[in-house]
């Protein structure tokens, strides 16, 4: 059974850092993608960061340039490092992974976690 299991997350001021975990257990035979997506009030959930096994990473365009992807493939984990938080960006951000595992080639999500920018 594949499980991801977030950790970061929380209340923060606007012009503040947060940082994501999210590591992936279970009978994982490869990774090819993990990554970050959020839905706020009323809206669509919708990618916020990813990176691929060869570390090609894609970015939200409201996220650029503040927010970092990263993995660590030995420990099947995830990272996203976010820099000068604003209240839009408030959110439950989502870990995502595209894994082959024992029922195939799947997308797991984590539990989500809420991230709230506010003065």
């Amino acid at each position: 059974q594949v499980q991801l299991v977030e950790s970061g997350g929380g209340l923060v001021q606007p012009g503040g850092s947060l940082r994501f975990s999210c590591a992936a257990s279970g009978t994982i035979f490869s990774i090819y993608a993990m990554g970050w997506y959020r839905q706020a009030p009323g809206k669509q959930r919708a990618l916020v960061a990813s990176i691929t096994n060869v570390d090609t990473t894609t970015y939200a365009d409201s996220v650029k340039g503040r927010f970092t992807i990263s993995r660590d493939n030995g420990k099947n984990t995830v990272y996203l490092q976010m820099n000068s938080l604003k209240p839009e960006d408030t959110a439950v951000y989502y870990c995502n992974a595209d894994l082959w595992a024992n029922r195939g080639r799947e997308d797991y999500w984590g539990q989500g976690t809420q991230v709230t920018v506010s003065a």
